[in-house]
């Protein structure tokens, strides 16, 4: 997994609440497990005006210009603002897999679905739960200038802007921060004790050798 420590990029505003998980990735493309392809298809039915199904080339597809993701200014955006109870819906993991693929690193919002919080944090997204009055300034602020840009900075819990006009304290679970700040999924972590798993596989493996 990606490590995350300090990251600065262009905000996209998504103004919505109750986003689900079906609207950020629709069922018709989790035939996959793999991890990676899903970016394409991301907010597909609201990024398309035509109806996408799996293995469709993009270039042939007909995007919706008045979609904040196919606006030029939001070209490269890899902060996603939106509102409340963001990745509702069923608890795909295939959602922070698209938002990840596509090139985000991290979301602010003022609450998410519980399940759809614990999976980013699985997959190297950073969900950052700001109050609503923090959220209105900044979806504010991202419609007036042109090229909006922050930087997260997770070790200081912070997000600002370069010129220190705003600063955010966001709160992080302990855990997930180190996680994050080591780049270690579920997987990481269990190699992490790589050496003491082959330590008792070899002395189980010797009192029982007919297992």
């Amino acid at each position: 997994m990606q490590t995350f420590t300090v990251h600065k990029g262009i905000v996209a505003p998504l103004d919505r609440a109750n986003v689900d998980t079906d609207a950020i990735i629709p069922k018709q493309f989790l035939k996959s497990i793999r991890r990676s392809g899903f970016g394409v298809n991301l907010f597909d039915a609201w990024r398309y005006t035509d109806h996408g199904e799996p293995g469709m080339e993009p270039s042939t597809r007909h995007p919706n210009a008045d979609f904040v993701l196919n606006q030029p200014r939001y070209k490269g955006a890899s902060i996603l603002l939106t509102r409340r109870n963001f990745g509702c819906g069923s608890s795909r993991e295939h959602a922070p897999w698209a938002l990840a693929d596509y090139g985000f690193r991290a979301l602010i919002a003022p609450s998410y679905a519980d399940i759809f919080f614990n999976n980013c944090f699985k997959n190297g997204l950073l969900p950052i739960v700001l109050s609503e009055s923090a959220v209105d300034r900044l979806f504010a602020d991202v419609a007036v200038f042109p090229g909006f840009a922050l930087t997260i900075d997770l070790p200081s819990q912070t997000v600002r802007t370069d010129d220190g006009s705003l600063s955010f304290a966001f709160d992080v679970d302990p855990f997930r921060k180190q996680c994050l700040l080591n780049g270690w999924d579920d997987i990481g972590l269990t190699l992490r004790h790589a050496n003491e798993i082959r330590a008792f596989e070899a002395q189980h493996l010797a009192g029982q050798p007919w297992l």
